[in-house]
């Protein structure tokens, strides 16, 4: 563009003007994250709208904004009690008590669920009971045994919760009479008594 004026010495003064326009900028993000956000050396840790306005490369404002939608991650703990072994959601059999494991599962908001495993493990026991009886002996469960008998089985709850199996080891003995038919003058002596 060319333009004409007047000089202080009253002659034309012809001007060109050589003019560049540079622009503001702006832009707009939209984000949704898990915590926390990293924007424009920033960390972001909950929801909103920020604003950050810089120099852009021609020198002019540059306004960027960000919409940002944090989720949280969650935790928590599965207590478990069992006997004698355990297979949790990480697919472990766990044989003692443990309450180190962890898991990680996604949440509804597509954050990380991390479980934490306190799981007691209580133990079965078992023992033999052993007798011996005259005839006949009706054990805890029930049953009137009348011969010999080391494979009956009963399973009671121990204090623990868990199964206390008691085998049977039992020995009978039978009963015996006898008559004995005696005769005697006065008086007799028969085991170990004096009959008159």
């Amino acid at each position: 563009q060319l333009f004409t004026a007047t000089n202080v010495a009253g002659c034309d003064s012809v001007l060109k003007l050589i003019l560049t326009i540079n622009n503001s900028s702006s832009s707009l993000l939209a984000n949704t994250s898990c915590d926390s956000y990293d924007w424009n050396g920033t960390t972001y840790s909950t929801s909103g709208i920020y604003v950050d306005t810089l120099v852009n490369s021609s020198g002019c404002t540059q306004i960027d904004t960000l919409d940002l939608t944090i989720n949280n991650s969650s935790s928590g703990t599965d207590t478990q009690t069992a006997c004698d072994s355990y297979t949790w959601i990480d697919g472990v059999t766990y044989t003692s008590s443990n309450n180190t494991a962890t898991y990680t599962l996604t949440n509804i908001s597509g954050c990380d669920s991390v479980v934490n495993l306190d799981l007691t493990i209580n133990f079965s026991n078992s023992l033999t009971d052993i007798i011996t009886a005259c005839d006949s002996l009706t054990w805890i469960d029930g049953v009137t045994y009348t011969t010999s008998n080391n494979t009956a089985i009963f399973t009671l709850t121990n204090v623990s919760g868990c199964d206390s199996v008691v085998t049977l080891n039992l020995t009978i003995t039978n009963s015996t009479s006898s008559v004995t038919d005696l005769v005697s003058c006065d008086s007799l002596e028969w085991n170990g008594l004096n009959y008159l």
